[in-house]
């Protein structure tokens, strides 16, 4: 099929060592993000912390949101805001390792504002919840969404419609498939297949966001 083809070099094992290198690089990052800082001063810790995993390059750009800007959708430009106390950032990057794509996005908070700790812990469990989901019930990615947009109101969030998952693979993944999860009329494949979890609380204006292959 068409949709779930891959490159003749596609490799599972390094792709998945692809994979824990991205989630090692934002979650080290991460530990580095302080108040005061802004966006570009942040995309620098990140792109030593990637240089030093040994970045090939990168697939897709990254996308460093900070404090208002995280209700923003990928392809939306930042407003020039910093890191306030209480506030929250959240980190999606598309590297390639191994010439294998990488692609995992995660919200973490500073303080201790509980409307943004329950934001971020939303997107983990709404992801697992509809992970879940995918396992016991082959959904398409069409319903993947369908569900995960019915928990996300369930928790008075609103889901953004507009960064609803895609493939993944050996570099680059494109030449095979560049539609949505979102819209796929079949229950993907595992490891090939990047579920987007992005929330926003408009009654705060902070959105979250977390990513990651469904496995």
């Amino acid at each position: 099929m068409t949709t779930e083809n891959y490159g003749i070099d596609f490799n599972l094992e390094l792709y998945l060592k692809a994979r824990a290198k991205t989630v090692q690089a934002v979650q080290v990052t991460a530990k580095s993000i302080h108040p005061g800082m802004n966006e570009a001063e942040s995309l620098i810790v990140l792109n030593q912390e990637l240089a030093r995993a040994g970045l090939e390059k990168f697939w897709h750009p990254t996308k460093f949101r900070i404090n208002s800007n995280t209700t923003k959708s990928f392809r939306d430009i930042s407003d020039d805001v910093i890191l306030s106390e209480n506030d929250l950032f959240f980190i999606d990057i598309g590297p390639v390792f191994f010439n294998h794509e990488g692609d995992y996005g995660e919200t973490f908070v500073v303080g201790s504002e509980p409307r943004l700790t329950k934001l971020q812990n939303a997107t983990k469990s709404i992801f697992i919840a509809t992970q879940t989901q995918w396992k016991q019930n082959k959904l398409t990615g069409v319903e993947l969404y369908e569900f995960a947009t019915n928990e996300a109101l369930k928790l008075e969030l609103k889901l953004n419609s507009n960064m609803y998952g895609h493939r993944l693979g050996d570099f680059p993944h494109a030449l095979h498939y560049k539609g949505k999860l979102g819209t796929l009329e079949i229950s993907p494949a595992p490891h090939l297949w990047v579920l987007e979890i992005h929330l926003i609380d408009e009654t705060i204006n902070r959105g979250a966001f977390f990513e990651d292959i469904l496995i």
